[in-house]
């Protein structure tokens, strides 16, 4: 963990339910440039401490000066603490992801969005975070499970960068297929990453991930160390 300035943030939905989570900003610099991390699955195990979103709040902003916001869906819990309400199957979760880009433009002051889906995460992003105020998606493991192709044609029409990081070995949507399947989202930039997997485990594929979003986000901070 480098250092930064750390802080719980609760995030209240427009149906009154509290939603827990931190908010990691540099110490110095600039503290205006963010990502939201909408996390995996919380029915298998899925939640803002998920492996990625902790390593990116544990070095990106003291590495690339990007400040990290996670938090916990309705009904999900880790070490954070468990948020209220239960879990929507990503209809309900309309209102977490609304609340929270509110909550880090009106609340934390934050000028530059990008919102980060991982695997559940990535639908939430598509379906949801379509607020003009985010500067574009960045998604980890898209499975594609619950968005549509008018879903899909909104993005590509919007003309927002979409940015899709596909493991070679996915469980879910492996490259050759997501080319296909995301064929509606003319801009969708595809990065295919060999030999990687959809929980992107080992810390070559953490640093390829962060590396990847310090390169869309604030890619002046490039090459990020190997070493801390």
């Amino acid at each position: 963990m480098l250092p930064a300035q750390r802080e719980p943030i609760t995030i209240i939905t427009s149906d009154g339910l509290k939603l827990v989570g931190e908010v990691a900003t540099p110490l110095s610099g600039d503290r205006n440039r963010a990502i939201l991390c909408l996390h995996p699955l919380p029915t298998h195990g899925g939640m803002m401490d998920s492996h990625i979103f902790k390593k990116a709040a544990n070095r990106l902003p003291a590495l690339a000066e990007i400040t990290v916001i996670r938090f916990n869906t309705r009904g999900t819990a880790s070490d954070h603490g468990k948020s209220e309400g239960e879990f929507g199957g990503g209809v309900a979760e309309r209102a977490d992801v609304i609340a929270a880009i509110n909550y880090c433009f009106e609340e934390l002051g934050i000028n530059e969005l990008w919102v980060v889906g991982w695997s559940f995460g990535t639908d939430l992003a598509l379906q949801h975070a379509i607020d003009r105020r985010v500067k574009g998606l960045i998604l980890l493991s898209p499975p594609l499970r619950t968005t549509t192709e008018e879903q899909l044609r909104f993005w590509s029409g919007d003309g927002r960068p979409v940015i899709a990081l596909i493991p070679e070995l996915d469980d879910y949507l492996k490259p050759d297929q997501a080319r296909i399947s995301f064929a509606p989202l003319k801009q969708l930039e595809l990065i295919a990453v060999p030999e990687a997997k959809h929980l992107w485990v080992g810390e070559p594929f953490v640093h390829l991930v962060l590396s990847e979003i310090v390169r869309i986000v604030n890619p002046v901070r490039l090459p990020l160390p190997t070493e801390y």
